[in-house]
C-alpha cells in the first residue's frame, strides 16, 4: 500500500506547551488550527491545505540550515508579504535573500522558532495562464 501523505511531525522541545503556542500564534500551525474556515477544529489535529511537499534528505555537512539541527521545517504560505509584516510586528527576525527566489519555484523567507529551529516560508509562484 502506498503512503498517502504526512501524518505528523514529532520533535523534541525544551518547553512543548510554549513552543506549540508560538506556532499557533504566529503561523496558525498545530493542534486546533485550520486553514479552511469550514473545517471543524480538533485540539490534536492541524488541518492544512493539500498541496505539494518536498521530502529531501540533505547531506550531513549541508550549510542550508544550522549544523546542530537535524531538520528544517518548510511551510507553504499564500501571502508571504502579509505574513512577514505580521512576523515583523511580533519582533520575529526574518531572513530573505534574493538568490533564494526563483520565478519557477517561488519566493522564500526564513525565520527561527524560539528554540532555534529553522522555518522556511515558501510562497509558490502564481499558476501559469
Amino acid at each position: 500500500m502506498p503512503v498517502l501523505g504526512m501524518g505528523g511531525l514529532f520533535f523534541r522541545s525544551r518547553d512543548p506547551e510554549a513552543l506549540a503556542a508560538w506556532y499557533r500564534t504566529h503561523l496558525n500551525v498545530g493542534g486546533g488550527c485550520v486553514v479552511d474556515p469550514g473545517d471543524t477544529p480538533n485540539e490534536w489535529i492541524w488541518q492544512p491545505q493539500g498541496g505539494p511537499m518536498v521530502f529531501a534528505p540533505f547531506k550531513a555537512d549541508s550549510d542550508y540550515f544550522a549544523a546542530d539541527k537535524a531538520f528544517m521545517l518548510n511551510f507553504r504560505v499564500s501571502d508571504l508579504d502579509g505574513l512577514l509584516e505580521d512576523l515583523r510586528a511580533a519582533n520575529v527576525e526574518i531572513i530573505t535573500r534574493p538568490e533564494w527566489d526563483d520565478p519557477q519555484v517561488g519566493r522564500f523567507a526564513r525565520i527561527h522558532d524560539p528554540e532555534g529551529n529553522a522555518i522556511e516560508l515558501w510562497e509558490q509562484p502564481p499558476p501559469s495562464v
